[in-house]
């Protein structure tokens, strides 16, 4: 049998998943981060991105909307302001926020605030990626 860690990830609305799990995948401000059974303690900022969970020979996938990640000796918790499973990421709408975005960041004329457009277009951008690298896991 594998060894596990408790996995909480919770947002702003609801607890979205709690159990056990092999390893977290999670996009930390630094990079990609690997947590394993008996990671260090650590704290870190999570970027917009994708959340996988390793269980089982599987992958679940989530979205989360930046927050941070803490390790403890036998939990990591990620709290975020907004976090769902991949497969709930509405793909239109992050398609319609990154076309809208894009025109802002292009539209010279208008007074637009391009650190929200970036901040928008980046997080409708890791919306996409976390629906594709679902589609792909399935896949295999």
């Amino acid at each position: 049998m594998a060894m596990t860690i408790h996995v909480d990830i919770v947002s702003a609305e609801q607890a979205i998943y709690s159990g056990s799990v092999e390893a977290v995948i999670a996009s930390a401000q630094e990079g990609e981060i690997g947590i394993y059974p008996r990671h260090t303690p650590l704290m870190t900022r999570l970027k917009p991105g994708e959340v996988r969970l390793l269980k089982d020979g599987s992958e679940e996938h989530f979205y989360v909307s930046g927050g941070m990640l803490e390790v403890q000796p036998h939990t990591v918790t990620i709290l975020a302001d907004t976090a769902l499973r991949a497969n709930d990421v509405d793909e239109a709408a992050a398609l319609e926020a990154k076309a809208a975005a894009e025109k802002a960041l292009h539209d010279k004329t208008d007074k637009v605030d391009y650190a929200e457009a970036a901040a928008q277009l980046a997080e409708a951008m890791a919306q996409l990626r976390s629906i594709e690298r679902m589609r792909k896991g399935k896949g295999r």
